[in-house]
């Protein structure tokens, strides 16, 4: 497959799988999320949009990184990240699908583990692609604490 298919490909799926959580986010976002008490320093709502696509490129540059590359450890380390990846799509039905900040916890702190691993094993194949998954585990890690903070405060 010639590299720049493999680009399109990387940038692709984790817009997919962002455009499939907010399939779920929509209705929610307008219903069932103003309803909740939430910390002071929970983000404005338009906020997250911008953020989640700045991520989802990174994340894709990074994958094409690693799926471009010859290393012998190409296919197992693109198999973790596809596992975040789906950990990744899964949150939002969880939390906004379900309206369950403990369902939400229950799929994001294995998805904080599975990036913290990526980016370990990134870092074997790519010191940029690691470099680049940072920012999304800094996202993700306040998510943590404010899907945290939901839960607690409801």
């Amino acid at each position: 497959m010639p590299n720049y298919l493999k680009f399109l490909i990387s940038i692709a799926l984790p817009q997919i799988a962002g455009g499939l959580g907010a399939f779920f986010t929509f209705t929610s976002v307008q219903t069932w999320f103003p309803t909740l008490i939430k910390p002071s320093w929970n983000p404005p709502s338009w906020l997250f949009g911008p953020v989640w696509t700045l991520l989802y490129v990174l994340m894709g540059v990074a994958c094409y990184l690693i799926w471009k590359s010859d290393h012998p450890l190409k296919k197992p380390i693109l198999k973790l990240y596809a596992v975040q990846l789906i950990l990744n799509a899964l949150w939002s039905p969880a939390f906004f699908g379900m309206q369950s900040p403990l369902f939400g916890l229950l799929v994001i702190i294995p998805l904080w583990v599975a990036i913290v691993l990526c980016i370990l094993q990134f870092r074997k194949v790519s010191p940029l692609a690691s470099g680049l998954m940072v920012p999304y585990l800094l996202w993700v890690t306040f998510a943590t604490a404010l899907n945290t903070a939901i839960f607690v405060l409801n």
